[in-house]
Protein backbone atom coordinates (compact mmCIF):
# COMPACT_ATOMS: atom_id res chain seq x y z
CA UNK A 1 0.00 0.00 0.00
CA UNK A 2 1.22 2.99 -0.34
CA UNK A 3 1.52 6.04 2.15
CA UNK A 4 -1.68 8.14 0.86
CA UNK A 5 -3.64 4.89 0.55
CA UNK A 6 -2.39 3.76 4.61
CA UNK A 7 -3.44 7.50 4.90
CA UNK A 8 -7.09 7.44 3.74
CA UNK A 9 -7.36 4.05 5.20
CA UNK A 10 -7.03 5.17 8.75
CA UNK A 11 -9.19 7.95 8.47
CA UNK A 12 -11.98 6.11 7.13
CA UNK A 13 -11.49 3.24 9.71
CA UNK A 14 -11.49 6.10 12.67
CA UNK A 15 -14.82 6.99 11.26
CA UNK A 16 -16.23 3.65 11.66
CA UNK A 17 -14.79 2.49 14.76
CA UNK A 18 -16.81 6.25 15.97
CA UNK A 19 -19.82 5.18 14.48
CA UNK A 20 -19.82 1.70 16.13
CA UNK A 21 -19.32 3.72 19.53
CA UNK A 22 -15.58 3.71 20.63
CA UNK A 23 -14.32 6.45 22.53
CA UNK A 24 -12.94 9.13 19.77
CA UNK A 25 -9.37 10.14 21.54
CA UNK A 26 -8.64 6.05 21.94
CA UNK A 27 -9.60 5.45 18.17
CA UNK A 28 -7.36 8.37 17.03
CA UNK A 29 -4.32 6.39 19.26
CA UNK A 30 -5.25 3.47 18.10
CA UNK A 31 -5.28 3.83 14.26
CA UNK A 32 -2.09 6.62 14.37
CA UNK A 33 -0.36 4.05 16.22
CA UNK A 34 -1.51 1.59 13.36
CA UNK A 35 -0.52 3.45 10.26
CA UNK A 36 2.72 4.59 11.91
CA UNK A 37 3.63 0.72 12.20
CA UNK A 38 2.71 0.02 8.79
CA UNK A 39 4.67 3.28 7.59
CA UNK A 40 7.46 2.57 9.19
CA UNK A 41 7.57 0.37 12.04
CA UNK A 42 6.24 -0.29 15.34
CA UNK A 43 8.88 0.51 17.52
CA UNK A 44 9.03 4.03 15.41
CA UNK A 45 5.21 4.46 16.48
CA UNK A 46 5.45 3.72 20.03
CA UNK A 47 8.67 6.46 20.31
CA UNK A 48 5.82 8.84 17.82
CA UNK A 49 3.35 8.57 20.60
CA UNK A 50 5.50 8.64 23.45
CA UNK A 51 7.18 11.87 21.84
CA UNK A 52 4.06 13.14 21.19
CA UNK A 53 2.81 12.59 25.07
CA UNK A 54 5.70 14.46 26.04
CA UNK A 55 5.72 17.62 23.46
CA UNK A 56 2.02 17.80 24.45
CA UNK A 57 2.22 17.75 28.34
CA UNK A 58 5.28 20.62 28.07
CA UNK A 59 2.86 22.68 26.14
CA UNK A 60 1.93 26.05 28.82
CA UNK A 61 -1.07 26.23 27.01
CA UNK A 62 -2.32 23.16 28.58
CA UNK A 63 -2.32 24.96 32.13
CA UNK A 64 -4.76 26.78 30.32
CA UNK A 65 -7.66 24.59 30.07
CA UNK A 66 -7.98 23.59 33.79
CA UNK A 67 -8.08 27.21 35.17
CA UNK A 68 -10.51 28.37 32.65
CA UNK A 69 -12.96 25.71 32.84
CA UNK A 70 -12.50 25.55 36.98
CA UNK A 71 -13.07 29.32 36.53
CA UNK A 72 -16.50 28.56 34.70
CA UNK A 73 -17.86 26.54 37.31
CA UNK A 74 -17.11 28.64 40.03
CA UNK A 75 -18.78 31.22 38.17
CA UNK A 76 -21.82 29.13 37.70
CA UNK A 77 -22.56 28.03 41.45
CA UNK A 78 -22.04 31.69 42.35
CA UNK A 79 -25.13 32.93 41.02
CA UNK A 80 -23.69 35.40 38.43
CA UNK A 81 -25.73 34.20 35.59
CA UNK A 82 -28.66 35.22 37.46
CA UNK A 83 -27.28 38.77 38.79
CA UNK A 84 -26.54 39.29 34.75
CA UNK A 85 -30.43 38.73 33.88
CA UNK A 86 -31.77 40.79 36.51
CA UNK A 87 -29.56 43.55 35.13
CA UNK A 88 -30.78 42.98 31.41
CA UNK A 89 -33.97 42.32 32.52
CA UNK A 90 -34.34 45.73 34.10
CA UNK A 91 -32.62 47.35 31.47
CA UNK A 92 -34.42 45.81 28.20
CA UNK A 93 -37.92 44.84 29.94
CA UNK A 94 -39.56 47.75 27.78
CA UNK A 95 -37.84 46.59 24.59
CA UNK A 96 -40.20 44.42 22.45
CA UNK A 97 -39.79 40.71 23.11
CA UNK A 98 -37.34 42.04 25.79
CA UNK A 99 -36.68 39.47 27.73
CA UNK A 100 -35.91 37.46 24.87
CA UNK A 101 -32.82 40.37 24.14
CA UNK A 102 -32.30 40.30 27.98
CA UNK A 103 -31.51 36.62 27.33
CA UNK A 104 -28.88 37.25 24.48
CA UNK A 105 -26.66 40.02 26.07
CA UNK A 106 -26.57 38.09 29.61
CA UNK A 107 -25.78 34.89 27.72
CA UNK A 108 -22.95 37.25 25.58
CA UNK A 109 -21.50 39.19 29.20
CA UNK A 110 -22.08 35.14 30.86
CA UNK A 111 -19.72 33.68 28.25
CA UNK A 112 -17.08 36.48 28.89
CA UNK A 113 -16.38 35.05 32.03
CA UNK A 114 -17.26 30.97 31.18
CA UNK A 115 -16.02 29.94 27.96
CA UNK A 116 -18.51 27.12 28.10
CA UNK A 117 -21.66 27.16 25.93
CA UNK A 118 -23.08 23.98 28.17
CA UNK A 119 -22.60 25.75 31.12
CA UNK A 120 -24.78 28.98 29.88
CA UNK A 121 -27.26 26.73 28.57
CA UNK A 122 -27.71 25.02 32.30
CA UNK A 123 -28.14 28.22 33.92
CA UNK A 124 -30.38 30.14 31.41
CA UNK A 125 -32.69 27.70 31.18
CA UNK A 126 -33.09 27.80 34.50
CA UNK A 127 -33.40 31.28 35.04
CA UNK A 128 -34.76 33.02 31.37
CA UNK A 129 -37.01 30.39 30.59
CA UNK A 130 -39.33 30.35 33.55
CA UNK A 131 -39.20 34.26 33.62
CA UNK A 132 -40.32 34.11 30.01
CA UNK A 133 -42.65 32.07 30.51
CA UNK A 134 -44.71 33.71 33.16
CA UNK A 135 -45.01 37.07 31.09
CA UNK A 136 -46.61 35.23 28.21
CA UNK A 137 -43.71 33.92 25.76
CA UNK A 138 -44.03 30.12 24.47
CA UNK A 139 -42.18 27.44 25.38
CA UNK A 140 -40.52 26.97 21.88
CA UNK A 141 -39.87 30.41 21.63
CA UNK A 142 -38.00 30.57 25.14
CA UNK A 143 -35.78 27.58 25.17
CA UNK A 144 -35.08 28.38 21.76
CA UNK A 145 -33.24 31.75 22.42
CA UNK A 146 -31.52 29.81 25.82
CA UNK A 147 -30.10 27.33 23.23
CA UNK A 148 -29.41 29.85 20.27
CA UNK A 149 -27.92 32.57 22.68
CA UNK A 150 -25.87 29.92 24.72
CA UNK A 151 -23.35 29.33 21.89
CA UNK A 152 -21.73 32.70 22.16
CA UNK A 153 -20.03 30.65 24.94
CA UNK A 154 -17.71 29.16 22.69
CA UNK A 155 -17.25 32.66 20.56
CA UNK A 156 -17.05 35.63 23.10
CA UNK A 157 -13.61 34.95 25.05
CA UNK A 158 -12.23 33.34 27.08
CA UNK A 159 -13.13 29.70 25.28
CA UNK A 160 -12.07 26.27 25.54
CA UNK A 161 -13.01 26.16 21.77
CA UNK A 162 -10.67 28.99 20.86
CA UNK A 163 -7.96 27.35 23.18
CA UNK A 164 -8.06 23.70 21.49
CA UNK A 165 -7.62 25.35 18.03
CA UNK A 166 -5.13 27.34 19.20
CA UNK A 167 -3.02 24.70 20.11
CA UNK A 168 -4.22 22.87 16.99
CA UNK A 169 -3.02 25.19 14.76
CA UNK A 170 -0.10 26.36 17.02
CA UNK A 171 -1.52 29.72 17.00
CA UNK A 172 -1.94 32.23 19.61
CA UNK A 173 -4.38 31.96 22.73
CA UNK A 174 -4.60 35.56 23.08
CA UNK A 175 -4.79 36.43 19.43
CA UNK A 176 -7.87 33.67 19.61
CA UNK A 177 -9.48 35.71 22.07
CA UNK A 178 -9.02 38.53 20.55
CA UNK A 179 -10.36 37.49 16.70
CA UNK A 180 -13.68 36.19 18.73
CA UNK A 181 -14.68 39.70 19.90
CA UNK A 182 -16.05 40.99 16.75
CA UNK A 183 -17.57 37.72 15.42
CA UNK A 184 -19.20 37.43 19.26
CA UNK A 185 -20.55 40.96 18.64
CA UNK A 186 -22.19 40.59 15.42
CA UNK A 187 -23.48 37.58 16.29
CA UNK A 188 -25.46 38.66 19.23
CA UNK A 189 -26.07 41.64 17.24
CA UNK A 190 -27.91 39.13 15.03
CA UNK A 191 -29.28 37.09 17.38
CA UNK A 192 -31.40 40.44 18.59
CA UNK A 193 -32.38 41.39 14.92
CA UNK A 194 -33.85 37.55 14.57
CA UNK A 195 -35.85 38.41 17.95
CA UNK A 196 -36.97 41.27 16.76
CA UNK A 197 -38.09 39.97 13.19
CA UNK A 198 -40.02 37.43 14.62
CA UNK A 199 -41.89 39.88 17.47
CA UNK A 200 -43.05 41.52 15.11
CA UNK A 201 -43.73 39.48 11.76
CA UNK A 202 -44.77 36.17 13.57
CA UNK A 203 -45.73 37.03 16.81
CA UNK A 204 -47.80 33.73 17.78
CA UNK A 205 -44.10 32.16 17.53
CA UNK A 206 -42.95 34.36 20.25
CA UNK A 207 -46.23 35.31 22.63
CA UNK A 208 -48.93 32.99 23.92
CA UNK A 209 -50.35 36.02 25.21
CA UNK A 210 -49.48 39.85 23.85
CA UNK A 211 -51.29 41.37 27.10
CA UNK A 212 -49.05 40.92 29.63
CA UNK A 213 -49.64 42.72 32.75
CA UNK A 214 -47.51 39.89 35.15
CA UNK A 215 -45.33 42.45 37.15
CA UNK A 216 -41.59 42.33 37.13
CA UNK A 217 -39.18 42.01 39.75
CA UNK A 218 -38.84 45.40 41.90
CA UNK A 219 -35.00 45.89 41.32
CA UNK A 220 -33.51 49.38 42.06
CA UNK A 221 -30.52 51.23 40.55
CA UNK A 222 -28.61 50.38 43.50
CA UNK A 223 -29.44 46.84 43.03
CA UNK A 224 -28.36 46.74 39.60
CA UNK A 225 -25.07 48.12 40.20
CA UNK A 226 -24.54 45.73 43.05
CA UNK A 227 -25.26 43.26 40.58
CA UNK A 228 -23.01 44.49 37.79
CA UNK A 229 -19.88 44.75 40.30
CA UNK A 230 -18.77 41.81 40.02
CA UNK A 231 -19.44 40.37 36.20
CA UNK A 232 -17.53 43.95 35.89
CA UNK A 233 -14.49 43.07 38.13
CA UNK A 234 -14.53 39.22 36.26
CA UNK A 235 -14.63 40.75 32.83
CA UNK A 236 -11.94 43.16 33.78
CA UNK A 237 -9.33 40.94 35.29
CA UNK A 238 -9.80 38.53 32.58
CA UNK A 239 -10.33 40.17 29.54
CA UNK A 240 -8.93 43.68 30.43
CA UNK A 241 -5.65 42.14 31.87
CA UNK A 242 -4.92 39.63 28.93
CA UNK A 243 -5.83 42.43 26.28
CA UNK A 244 -3.95 44.88 28.35
CA UNK A 245 -0.49 42.81 28.12
CA UNK A 246 -0.74 42.41 31.61
CA UNK A 247 -1.50 38.78 32.16
CA UNK A 248 -0.64 36.12 29.47
CA UNK A 249 -3.29 33.50 28.72
CA UNK A 250 -2.53 31.32 31.92
CA UNK A 251 -2.07 33.75 34.18
CA UNK A 252 -5.79 35.49 33.67
CA UNK A 253 -6.94 32.10 33.91
CA UNK A 254 -5.49 31.72 37.29
CA UNK A 255 -6.82 35.66 38.34
CA UNK A 256 -9.96 34.81 37.03
CA UNK A 257 -10.68 31.19 38.40
CA UNK A 258 -9.21 32.93 42.22
CA UNK A 259 -11.77 35.82 41.65
CA UNK A 260 -14.65 33.41 40.64
CA UNK A 261 -13.98 31.53 44.22
CA UNK A 262 -13.63 34.71 46.18
CA UNK A 263 -17.10 35.92 44.32
CA UNK A 264 -18.87 32.61 45.41
CA UNK A 265 -17.06 32.72 49.02
CA UNK A 266 -18.40 35.78 49.68
CA UNK A 267 -21.64 34.39 48.45
CA UNK A 268 -21.80 31.76 50.69
CA UNK A 269 -22.60 30.06 47.62
CA UNK A 270 -19.73 27.49 47.58
CA UNK A 271 -19.50 24.67 50.71
CA UNK A 272 -16.89 21.97 51.07
CA UNK A 273 -19.09 19.41 49.47
CA UNK A 274 -19.85 21.38 46.56
CA UNK A 275 -15.90 22.65 45.98
CA UNK A 276 -14.68 19.21 46.25
CA UNK A 277 -17.85 18.54 43.11
CA UNK A 278 -16.42 21.07 40.72
CA UNK A 279 -12.31 20.38 41.44
CA UNK A 280 -13.40 16.99 40.50
CA UNK A 281 -15.75 17.71 37.41
CA UNK A 282 -12.41 19.93 36.73
CA UNK A 283 -10.24 17.48 36.77
CA UNK A 284 -12.55 14.97 34.61
CA UNK A 285 -12.94 17.85 31.57
CA UNK A 286 -9.41 18.97 31.46
CA UNK A 287 -8.12 15.41 31.59
CA UNK A 288 -10.83 14.21 29.09
CA UNK A 289 -9.89 17.33 26.63
CA UNK A 290 -5.98 17.23 27.26
CA UNK A 291 -6.31 13.19 26.37
CA UNK A 292 -8.12 13.99 22.86
CA UNK A 293 -5.52 17.32 22.12
CA UNK A 294 -2.71 14.41 22.55
CA UNK A 295 -4.37 11.92 19.94
CA UNK A 296 -5.08 14.47 17.95
CA UNK A 297 -1.54 15.64 17.65
CA UNK A 298 -0.48 12.80 17.47
CA UNK A 299 -3.21 11.49 14.38
CA UNK A 300 -2.15 15.18 12.58
CA UNK A 301 1.66 13.65 12.78
CA UNK A 302 0.61 10.47 11.15
CA UNK A 303 -1.73 11.76 8.33
CA UNK A 304 1.75 14.45 7.79
CA UNK A 305 3.74 11.07 7.15
CA UNK A 306 1.48 9.61 4.54
CA UNK A 307 0.92 12.67 2.52
CA UNK A 308 -2.83 13.29 2.88
CA UNK A 309 -3.10 16.41 3.25
CA UNK A 310 -0.82 17.83 0.60
CA UNK A 311 -2.59 15.43 -1.97
CA UNK A 312 -6.03 17.32 -0.54
CA UNK A 313 -4.50 20.25 -0.66
CA UNK A 314 -3.53 20.31 -4.85
CA UNK A 315 -6.96 18.76 -5.04
CA UNK A 316 -9.14 21.46 -3.52
CA UNK A 317 -6.82 24.40 -4.63
CA UNK A 318 -7.08 23.56 -8.24
CA UNK A 319 -9.11 25.34 -10.92
CA UNK A 320 -12.28 23.17 -10.74
CA UNK A 321 -12.56 23.71 -6.54
CA UNK A 322 -10.59 26.06 -5.12
CA UNK A 323 -9.94 27.56 -1.88
CA UNK A 324 -13.39 28.57 -1.52
CA UNK A 325 -14.86 26.07 -2.57
CA UNK A 326 -12.65 23.74 0.01
CA UNK A 327 -13.88 26.19 2.71
CA UNK A 328 -17.80 25.29 1.24
CA UNK A 329 -16.80 21.74 1.53
CA UNK A 330 -15.49 22.41 5.12
CA UNK A 331 -18.11 23.97 7.03
CA UNK A 332 -20.59 21.46 5.25
CA UNK A 333 -18.71 18.91 6.36
CA UNK A 334 -18.26 20.75 10.14
CA UNK A 335 -22.14 21.25 10.02
CA UNK A 336 -23.00 17.30 9.22
CA UNK A 337 -20.63 16.45 11.95
CA UNK A 338 -22.31 18.41 14.04
CA UNK A 339 -25.27 16.21 14.12
CA UNK A 340 -23.75 13.31 15.15
CA UNK A 341 -20.64 14.32 17.49
CA UNK A 342 -19.58 17.15 20.11
CA UNK A 343 -17.87 20.33 19.42
CA UNK A 344 -14.49 19.40 20.32
CA UNK A 345 -14.36 16.12 18.41
CA UNK A 346 -15.37 17.54 15.37
CA UNK A 347 -12.20 20.12 15.71
CA UNK A 348 -9.78 17.06 17.11
CA UNK A 349 -11.02 14.94 13.92
CA UNK A 350 -11.69 17.47 10.87
CA UNK A 351 -8.95 20.04 11.95
CA UNK A 352 -5.38 17.59 11.11
CA UNK A 353 -6.64 17.19 7.83
CA UNK A 354 -7.94 20.90 7.24
CA UNK A 355 -5.45 23.08 8.44
CA UNK A 356 -2.74 22.22 6.23
CA UNK A 357 -5.14 22.93 3.17
CA UNK A 358 -6.25 26.49 4.51
CA UNK A 359 -2.56 27.14 5.05
CA UNK A 360 -1.52 26.09 1.51
CA UNK A 361 -5.14 28.48 0.40
CA UNK A 362 -3.48 31.58 2.24
CA UNK A 363 -6.01 32.03 4.62
CA UNK A 364 -5.41 33.82 7.92
CA UNK A 365 -5.36 31.05 10.23
CA UNK A 366 -6.70 32.93 12.97
CA UNK A 367 -9.81 34.36 10.69
CA UNK A 368 -10.07 30.35 9.49
CA UNK A 369 -10.58 29.66 13.24
CA UNK A 370 -13.19 31.89 14.09
CA UNK A 371 -15.17 30.53 10.83
CA UNK A 372 -14.28 26.62 12.30
CA UNK A 373 -15.63 27.55 15.74
CA UNK A 374 -18.82 29.27 14.90
CA UNK A 375 -19.87 26.18 12.08
CA UNK A 376 -18.92 23.65 15.06
CA UNK A 377 -21.44 26.02 17.31
CA UNK A 378 -24.10 25.20 14.87
CA UNK A 379 -24.14 21.25 15.19
CA UNK A 380 -24.93 22.31 19.20
CA UNK A 381 -28.39 23.26 17.88
CA UNK A 382 -29.10 21.06 14.85
CA UNK A 383 -30.59 17.55 15.71
CA UNK A 384 -30.63 14.44 16.01
CA UNK A 385 -27.61 15.39 18.83
CA UNK A 386 -27.76 18.76 19.22
CA UNK A 387 -26.01 19.06 22.87
CA UNK A 388 -26.99 22.33 23.57
CA UNK A 389 -30.88 21.54 23.13
CA UNK A 390 -30.66 18.18 25.06
CA UNK A 391 -28.90 20.48 28.44
CA UNK A 392 -31.89 22.42 28.32
CA UNK A 393 -34.10 19.26 28.50
CA UNK A 394 -32.34 17.67 31.30
CA UNK A 395 -32.40 20.90 32.85
CA UNK A 396 -35.64 22.07 32.85
CA UNK A 397 -38.03 20.40 35.45
CA UNK A 398 -40.83 20.16 32.84
CA UNK A 399 -42.20 16.58 31.58
CA UNK A 400 -44.44 18.58 28.87
CA UNK A 401 -41.27 19.99 27.25
CA UNK A 402 -40.53 17.99 24.35
CA UNK A 403 -37.12 17.95 22.58
CA UNK A 404 -38.66 18.71 19.22
CA UNK A 405 -40.37 21.86 20.32
CA UNK A 406 -36.76 22.99 21.62
CA UNK A 407 -35.31 22.30 18.28
CA UNK A 408 -38.11 24.20 16.54
CA UNK A 409 -37.26 26.91 18.65
CA UNK A 410 -34.03 27.11 18.00
CA UNK A 411 -34.29 27.11 14.20
CA UNK A 412 -34.44 30.69 13.44
CA UNK A 413 -31.08 31.23 15.69
CA UNK A 414 -29.32 28.64 13.95
CA UNK A 415 -30.10 30.84 9.88
CA UNK A 416 -28.95 33.65 12.02
CA UNK A 417 -25.86 31.74 12.51
CA UNK A 418 -25.69 30.81 9.05
CA UNK A 419 -26.10 34.38 8.01
CA UNK A 420 -23.28 35.88 10.46
CA UNK A 421 -21.08 32.56 9.13
CA UNK A 422 -21.72 34.55 5.46
CA UNK A 423 -20.63 38.06 6.59
CA UNK A 424 -17.26 37.17 8.47
CA UNK A 425 -15.94 35.12 5.15
CA UNK A 426 -17.40 37.92 3.04
CA UNK A 427 -15.68 40.59 5.83
CA UNK A 428 -12.77 38.40 7.46
CA UNK A 429 -11.44 42.30 8.64
CA UNK A 430 -14.30 41.82 11.39
CA UNK A 431 -12.27 38.58 12.87
CA UNK A 432 -9.34 39.42 12.35
CA UNK A 433 -8.59 43.75 13.11
CA UNK A 434 -8.72 43.54 16.58
CA UNK A 435 -5.89 40.66 16.96
CA UNK A 436 -3.65 42.36 14.65
CA UNK A 437 -3.38 45.29 16.89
Amino acid sequence: MSPFEIGGGAVMLLVALILIGMPIGIGMLAVSVGAVALLRNETVAIRMMTQVANDSLEEYLFAVVPLFVLMGLLVTVSGVGKDTFDVFQKLLKRVTAGLGVATVFANAVFAAITGISIASATVFSRIAVPEMRRHGYTNRFATGVVAGSSVLGMLIPPSLLMIVYAVLAEQSVGRMFLAGVGPGLVLALAFTLTIWILATTRKSFVFERTDDATGYDDIRGRDVLRKSIPILALVTVVLGGLYGGFLNPTEAGAAGAFGALVIALMRRSLDRVTFWRILVETGLITVSVLFLILAATFFSRMLALTGVPRELAEFFLSDRIGPYGFLCVFILLIIALGCLIDSISIMLIVLPIALPVADAAGFDLIWFGVVTVIATEIGLLTPPFGLSVYTIKSAMDDPTLRVGEIFRGAVPFILAMLATLAVIILFPSIATWLARI
